[in-house]
């Protein structure tokens, strides 16, 4: 078997040739994975791309092995076997009501897990697998049912509506809170400002407070907004609240407010999910995300229904 490239292929690409092969279609096989028709389709095709042959003849009633096609699958047969006897890899759940959801680690811990409880449980049960990821992953292609981002706008290739937007304001640890005092916005400059993964929410914060601002060797960065809120409870620096991402860190009294003024961050909340009709079960877990969100049904509804 040639290929061009010493790439390995993703387990998920196996899997949804795995699935075909014992199933005889396409269709069969998404419904067995929990995936749409469309990324099977895609796992195959890039499968072939791969190998540089056919692994399937298409007929009108489903698929049937070419002569390659049935030698490989004789091997992943095998290899998905040592795999299940000799591995201790976690496996996934999978069934109707199983929806992927991806996002990166700070909402995960931050916004998601604090309502995870209510996302799976009401009013009917879901089972959430979570792929925590700071890349923009190919949803279709990886099997990802919904996305919630930090993003500026849509991205191609995907299906997206802003769930919320969010206004910063600068926090710190208490003792540090009471070093800073009240006063004019310039007196924070006196410490350090802790970015998350660029300046830009700093910039705003302080230009509308009519002040310029560069990043400073006495600042920090930090590319987890998790690592931001340790460092400033740490005390390292002033950090900004980016709600409701902070609301448990305040009410906890971990971190305290230095200066009431707020600004709009140029970055907001986003869900995603793969062009194409999404799943059931992901619909539901769609809704459930954009009434924690308080987002419009009506938005919503037309985010599941919109395919560009």
């Amino acid at each position: 078997m040639d290929h061009s490239s010493n790439s390995m292929l993703p387990l998920e690409t196996l899997r949804a040739f795995d699935a075909a092969a014992r199933t005889g279609s396409f269709s069969a096989a998404a419904e067995k994975l929990n995936l749409t028709h469309g990324a099977v389709s895609r796992q195959v095709a890039k499968l072939e791309d791969w190998l540089g042959l056919k692994v399937f003849e298409r007929g009108a009633r489903g698929v049937t092995l070419t002569n390659e096609g049935n030698r490989l699958h004789l091997r992943t047969t095998e290899a998905f076997a040592l795999i299940s006897v000799n591995s201790d890899r976690w496996v996934e759940p999978r069934g109707t009501a199983v929806v992927r959801l991806a996002s990166i680690p700070s909402v995960s811990g931050l916004w998601l897990m604090p309502r995870m409880a209510a996302l799976e449980n009401d009013p009917t049960r879901l089972r959430i697998v979570l792929d925590v990821d700071n890349r923009q992953a190919d949803l279709a292609d990886e099997g990802i049912d919904l996305s919630v981002r930090c993003g500026r706008g849509r991205i191609p290739g995907r299906v997206s509506v802003q769930l919320f937007e969010e206004y910063l304001f600068p926090i710190a640890s208490p003792g540090l809170a009471r070093e800073i005092g009240s006063g004019d916005p310039a007196r924070l400059l006196k410490f350090p400002l802790i970015n998350d993964s660029d300046a830009s929410g700093w910039r705003a914060w302080l230009a509308a407070q009519d002040m310029d601002y560069r990043p400073r060797p006495q600042d920090r960065r930090f590319e987890d907004y998790n690592l931001v809120l340790d460092a400033a409870a740490h005390g390292l620096g002033i950090a900004l609240a980016r709600p409701p991402l902070t609301e448990h860190q305040i009410q906890s009294g971990r971190l305290v407010a230095v200066d009431g003024r707020t600004a709009l961050n140029p970055v907001s909340y986003w869900l995603d999910r793969p062009i194409g009709r999404p799943r059931a079960a992901a619909a539901d877990l769609a809704r459930r995300i954009a009434e924690q969100a308080g987002l419009a049904s009506a938005r919503l509804e037309a985010f599941l229904q919109d395919d560009d």
